[in-house]
């Protein structure tokens, strides 16, 4: 992963399977047979996304993460999410899983400034790009944008091809790999699927906020957030007008709705 220009990012490892995954796609309207043996009408992306509870494309809902604010070693974020939507170690369903192979929805990373040597954490998401190269390369339409901006896996139609997880510049995407039970109704989950951050969609349907922030407000670190990036008067708007807000592999062209301060 590419990080501002003098910054580095500490080294990863990801193991992925390339093996070719065979697939039917048809006409717009034919049926598509899943990985999981249902049986789903194919509809576009924009009416699947569309068709999401909540969704008000008046709204491009963003976060603002001010990494001077996020301390070293804290992980909230990360488990906030995880106790939210059941996954990686707060599953244990996935406890015996290697490292590699467990559910990443958000993680912290580091990056490093090579000229001074500065270094900083920040937690890395999907981006939720108002352009997502994921969305792009998905035969079946599973990967999709609400009209509100949130990027989401529809877990009905995805087979496992991966192609997203190999076209996300963030490393953003996890494979489940096991068997899963007693998931979150809100965060179905299911082996052979890819799956994200949504920005806790379910909680923001309701007025409320993504669960990392909740925790990160709470917790008194206030590093996180999160708003309307096309109401000029939210917060979020105002915050990045009077101090910016940088994206992360800004030559992409993405038009991210996460950015961050202080990198």
């Amino acid at each position: 992963m590419n990080f501002p220009a003098g910054f580095t990012a500490n080294p990863e490892t990801v193991e992925v399977d390339t093996s070719r995954r065979r697939f039917v796609t048809g006409a717009a309207g034919a049926m598509v047979s899943l990985s999981t043996g249902v049986m789903l009408m194919n509809m576009s992306s924009a009416n699947a996304a569309t068709a999401a509870t909540g969704a008000d494309a008046r709204k491009r809902w963003g976060l603002l993460i001010d990494t001077n604010k996020c301390a070293d070693g804290c992980t909230d974020c990360v488990s906030a999410c995880q106790d939210e939507n059941g996954w990686g170690t707060g599953s244990t369903d996935e406890a015996n899983s290697r490292d590699e192979q467990k559910a990443q929805w958000i993680r912290k990373v580091t990056v490093k400034d090579k000229q001074s040597g500065h270094s900083m954490e920040l937690p890395m998401m999907c981006q939720h790009c108002e352009n997502p190269p994921c969305v792009d390369v998905c035969p079946t339409n599973a990967s999709m944008k609400r009209p509100d901006g949130i990027v989401q896996v529809d877990k009905h139609r995805c087979i496992g091809c991966r192609y997203c997880m190999m076209a996300c510049p963030y490393k953003a995407r996890s494979f489940v790999h096991e068997a899963l039970h007693d998931q979150r109704a809100h965060a179905p989950r299911g082996k052979g699927t890819v799956e994200s951050c949504n920005l806790c969609a379910h909680r923001v349907d309701r007025g409320q906020v993504p669960a990392c922030v909740e925790r990160c407000t709470k917790e008194n670190h206030n590093a996180m957030l999160f708003g309307d990036l096309n109401d000029p008067n939210s917060a979020i708007s105002v915050a990045m007008k009077q101090h910016g807000g940088t994206e992360i592999r800004a030559d992409l062209g993405l038009n991210l709705g996460v950015r961050y301060q202080g990198i």
